[in-house]
């Protein structure tokens, strides 16, 4: 039996920026953080470049804000959580400031701007230009160590979710060193990041593989809008797991995409061209892919010898696998690299289970719709992980026992593998209605091999929702599209999907 602890507080799950925001917020009440990775490792928050979206300059406001990412997300984003994102946004930039964020400034000390796809005017708020998430996440980490009502706690894997004969969440079961530990608390705020690691080409840690996603499916939470998955465009192409990415603000400086022949192709996709909505960009490096013209991103005059200084990342990245971006253009494709997807939550990361919130990617507050708009992820696990760690210290433990919690099985290595191939043919940048039923097919025979277990669960929402969406809307692509739909949102629960259309046809 697992042995069983009690925690006076919040549990949260997490060290990205949305469990590390949650964790500050939930002051002064006490909070545990599980991670299984050390601070500042195999979260996402880290690896972003490209800075944080707020109006912060004068000609600017959360009105435009919010109708911009209203735009990017085809229809379904929710125009209250928008607004609030957008109108909060400004503060939570310059409270990272105030931590020690390190934000590239004007030479009047204001804050400065890139321009990024789908937005009407410079509005990301940078730092040396591609390394935002690591400067932030290391003021952020530094303040969370500093804090005394946080006890961080690394090395815990979560594994199951502790819940009452209700169905309350009442704590979780974490794996620590080859031993399953039982922690009871009055609230639980799962901040474990996106499906990354469910694809053969990611540019996120691959251990993110949707296991806080299936754990709180499998306990039965509802899922709001799992079949958006956000393609980047420009990873770098030079065959690493996972694949470093060129940030999107190379093309809002100017950098241009060509085929291998030097031709620049994104004025047949879109009037905007590189500036496209980020699914565009994906579908037509895709498909310049696909057709053998190869895709490179061309940021030699725009950037050229300034490379080092203002993109030190890529710049990094692209000398490891041995392209010099002064003087070469960048292989590009596309790689799965944020899940608009998630734990559907209120504005308060409140889920559909009591004592259970979730917040930054795992969870899904409607804020970026069917396509997220750039630089949005940074500032939504902000506002959203503080209200979550908010909302979460005002919960009182409510006592209730017996527990129990189901500890799924873990998928092992060779048929995550396969799973990843699957995922990335069948449930990728284009899909279909063959692909799709193909891939659940596949996943039903690793559940029956393997048991049901959370990162299973995880791929199977995304494939049964990508199925039964029949149209094409943002960044969810059916090659097979029919006439597109008034805009819905898509809620379900693990337990109502239905067996795969190949399974059926077998019986």
């Amino acid at each position: 039996m697992p042995e069983r602890t009690g925690h006076d507080g919040v549990i949260v799950v997490g060290a990205g920026l949305a469990g590390l925001s949650a964790a500050l917020a939930a002051a002064p009440r006490k909070v545990l953080l599980l991670t299984g990775a050390p601070l500042n490792h195999g979260c996402s928050s880290a690896w972003a470049q490209g800075g944080m979206a707020a109006a912060l300059s004068d000609g600017d406001s959360a009105e435009q804000h919010a109708r911009d990412t209203v735009a990017a997300g085809a229809g379904l984003v929710d125009a209250a959580m928008a607004r609030l994102l957008a109108e909060e946004g400004p503060a939570a930039v310059r409270a990272l400031a105030d931590l020690g964020a390190p934000f590239d400034r004007t030479a009047d000390g204001g804050f400065a701007q890139s321009l990024e796809a789908a937005h009407t005017r410079p509005r990301v708020a940078r730092v040396k230009g591609d390394q935002a998430g690591a400067a932030i996440m290391e003021a952020v980490t530094a303040a969370v160590l500093a804090a005394p009502h946080i006890k961080v706690r690394t090395g815990h894997r979560l594994c199951g979710l502790l819940q009452d004969a209700s169905g309350r969440v009442r704590g979780v079961v974490a794996e620590h060193g080859g031993r399953l530990v039982e922690i009871t608390a009055a609230a639980t705020v799962l901040a474990t990041g996106g499906v990354g690691g469910l694809y053969a080409v990611t540019t996120t840690p691959a251990e993110l593989q949707g296991e806080g996603l299936g754990l709180a499916a499998l306990a039965g939470a509802l899922i709001a809008d799992p079949e958006f998955v956000q393609f980047h465009p420009t990873a770098i192409d030079v065959g690493r797991d996972p694949a470093p990415l060129a940030t999107e603000a190379l093309r809002g400086e100017g950098a241009v995409l060509v085929d291998a022949e030097g031709r620049r192709f994104m004025d047949r996709y879109h009037p905007a061209a590189e500036l496209a909505p980020r699914d565009v960009v994906a579908r037509a490096i895709h498909a310049e892919r696909l057709a053998g013209r190869g895709a490179f991103l061309d940021a030699r005059e725009a950037v050229g010898a300034a490379f080092p200084e203002e993109f030190p990342a890529v710049f990094a990245a692209c000398l490891a696998g041995g392209v010099d971006p002064r003087v070469q253009p960048i292989p590009v494709a596309p790689a799965c690299h944020y899940h608009m997807g998630g734990i559907a939550t209120d504005a308060a990361g409140r889920t559909s289970l009591w004592g259970l919130f979730a917040a930054g990617e795992c969870a899904s507050t409607g804020v970026h719709g069917a396509n997220r708009l750039a630089s949005n992820s940074l500032v939504e696990a902000c506002v959203f992980g503080a209200r979550a760690g908010r909302a979460a210290a005002a919960e009182a433990d409510p006592g209730t026992a017996p527990l129990a919690a189901e500890v799924p099985p873990a998928l092992p290595a060779e048929a995550l593998v396969a799973l990843r191939q699957a995922m990335s043919r069948d449930a990728g940048v284009v899909r279909d209605a063959a692909g799709l039923s193909r891939l659940l097919a596949e996943i039903e025979a690793l559940e029956a091999e393997h048991g049901r277990g959370a990162t299973l669960a995880a791929a199977r929402l995304v494939a049964a929702a990508a199925l039964a969406r029949t149209e094409s809307r943002g960044a969810h692509f059916r090659a097979d599209a029919e006439r597109a739909t008034a805009p819905r949102r898509t809620f379900l629960r693990l337990a109502d999907l239905p067996p795969s259309p190949m399974s059926l046809a077998a019986e």
